[in-house]
């Protein structure tokens, strides 16, 4: 997401809030505690929210004043959202960023924030179809990540015939 953003800095990268640590890092986040979370869903804080691999992430209701004003924006959503997604934002354009499951495995028990069951599930859920409805755009992770930006790039700003 940083790369596709540093590539495309028209391009609004929204900040996800997520019940996650702050020092496990991996992407530029809001950490808060699953109690300040459920506050903040009852106070209406999120456009969108959900509960995958034991944590609740949050997109903040601020990204509709940039779509408003006609500011892409880059989010990163999980699978279980794309339906709700898809719901609120009318116009969203899905960019699904994939990589062989043994790729995938790999990555994730490097990372060391998941347990061997754990990276199972994860590795189930990401061989899960998207939702039909929805148009994807599809990119493979499985190279270096330059190339998998490089991609996405290319996919987001299509070259002007």
């Amino acid at each position: 997401m940083a790369g596709i953003h540093a590539a495309l800095p028209e391009i609004h990268l929204v900040r996800r809030v997520i019940t996650r640590a702050p020092e496990l890092g991996g992407e530029d986040y809001d950490a808060v505690s699953v109690e300040d979370f459920e506050a903040m869903v009852a106070s209406g804080a999120f456009a969108v929210h959900w509960g995958a691999h034991g944590l609740y992430y949050g997109i903040p209701v601020t990204v509709k004043h940039h779509l408003n004003t006609g500011t892409d924006c880059l989010v990163n959503f999980s699978r279980r959202a794309l339906a709700e997604a898809a719901a609120t934002f009318p116009l969203v354009m899905v960019l699904n960023i994939t990589a062989k499951p043994e790729t995938l495995a790999q990555r994730l028990a490097a990372r060391g924030r998941e347990t061997d069951t754990e990276i199972a599930k994860r590795l189930a859920q990401a061989e899960k179809p998207l939702p039909p409805e929805l148009d994807a755009l599809h990119v493979s992770n499985d190279g270096p990540l330059s190339q998998t930006v490089a991609r996405a790039v290319a996919l987001l700003q299509p070259a002007k015939v």
